[in-house]
């Protein structure tokens, strides 16, 4: 649909660069253990690498390389100057001790500290790793630089270069992404009702925020099920009530399962959870007129092709999601410049980068009459394929 060459396709298809690690780890016992890890560099056209490290048995090469291009793609749909990078250690950090995880984190640093750097490759958080493990491993590739170098890593604690607002950036982002559809379609954001799939950090700020502005949240879940009540929810009591215990105690709610709650009659739907919970099975029965995507992947191909079908919006997780990387990528410059900003200053940048992103999105599918996935990833790959033709590579 984007028209490229051949040859572009070729470059865009595989990873520039994939690096295999095994080090060693002094465990508690004495023992010493050998770990995998993994770091894929998908296309550095655009500017240096960005992209997550998760800690996971599963984690596998080709889930790196796979996710390093979506990681590419989320970089161009919102216009950052990075190209896709991942990174992976197989382990289970559920079962390491807090040590154990501090000597996974640095081992693996200085396993790959040869092409990542400010200027190279930016890791982040991702699954099961977290802002102290990301100062853990800046703190590992300062030493073996000899100088503080805070624009390794983002994602990091506030006391060691992290960005007021990284928080709850994921949520936000997919905030401004619904509010900007519902404008479209002449709706105030006191006639919206919203259905929330997960109740983790990014189902539960997009709840927070979007009851902030009006927004009626009628439908919340987390892992034990679903609460319903058409008139709205107390955000607020739920998040205080999941905080000591269950949000199941919660009256004044119907209770049922999370698969219920996504075929409630709303306006939006926020996916924020797991992978693959609409399917085409269940796709016919959704009633929203416009889908978020906060959590990654959670609408199968098959599925995506019958909302579009059926007149409903998808924003793809690339675009709802992006606020995270977003806001990662204010962290790298506050870091590389040593100047700080408020977490006003930081939202506010946030929407000027989120907001004009939807309307372009949006602007290709309607053109082509397609999904704003679609969309997206035309936008995304044609910016990667004009910047590596700019660079005479092809």
């Amino acid at each position: 649909m984007v028209g490229l060459e051949p040859h572009l396709i070729e470059i865009l298809k595989r990873p520039m660069r994939v690096l295999s690690v095994s080090f060693p780890v002094r465990m508690d016992d004495g023992s010493v253990q050998v770990f995998e890890g993994y770091r894929s560099q998908h296309n550095d056209a655009m500017g240096p690498g960005k992209g997550g490290i998760r800690f996971h048995p599963q984690v596998t090469m080709d889930e790196v390389k796979a996710l390093s291009m979506w990681m590419t793609i989320k970089c161009q749909v919102v216009g950052l100057p990075y190209g896709g990078a991942k990174g992976g250690v197989v382990c289970d950090p559920r079962t390491l001790s807090a040590g154990e995880l501090e000597r996974v984190s640095r081992g693996f640093i200085e396993a790959i500290a040869q092409i990542i750097g400010p200027d190279k490759d930016i890791p982040a958080p991702d699954v099961y790793t977290n802002a102290k493990i990301m100062g853990w491993m800046m703190d590992a590739y300062s030493k073996l630089q000899g100088s503080f170098a805070p624009a390794s890593i983002t994602g990091k604690p506030l006391s060691l270069g992290g960005s007021r607002g990284r928080d709850e950036a994921t949520a936000r982002g997919c905030v401004l992404t619904v509010l900007e559809a519902m404008k479209k379609r002449g709706q105030s954001v006191q006639e919206i009702t919203a259905a929330i799939q997960g109740f983790g950090n990014a189902g539960r700020t997009a709840a927070k925020l979007l009851s902030g502005v009006g927004v009626r949240v009628v439908a919340v879940s987390d892992s034990t099920g679903a609460l319903y009540n058409p008139n709205g929810l107390d955000v607020d009591a739920l998040a205080n009530l999941k905080d000591h215990g269950s949000f199941r105690n919660y009256g004044h709610s119907e209770h049922m399962s999370n698969q219920a709650l996504l075929e409630l009659p709303v306006d939006v739907l926020i996916p924020a959870a797991l992978e693959n919970v609409i399917t085409a099975e269940n796709a016919g029965r959704i009633q929203a007129s416009i889908i978020a995507e906060a959590a990654n992947g959670p609408i199968t191909p098959d599925a995506d092709t019958i909302l579009f079908e059926s007149g409903i919006q998808v924003i793809p997780d690339v675009l709802a999601n992006a606020g995270g990387v977003t806001v990662s990528y204010f962290e790298w410059i506050q870091n590389l410049t040593h100047s700080y900003w408020t977490k006003e200053q930081v939202d506010a940048k946030l929407a000027d980068i989120l907001v004009p992103s939807y309307h372009e999105v949006n602007k290709i599918a309607q053109e082509h009459r397609t999904t704003m996935r679609m969309g997206a990833y035309m936008m995304a790959l044609s910016r990667v394929a004009e910047a590596m033709k700019a660079r005479g590579w092809v």
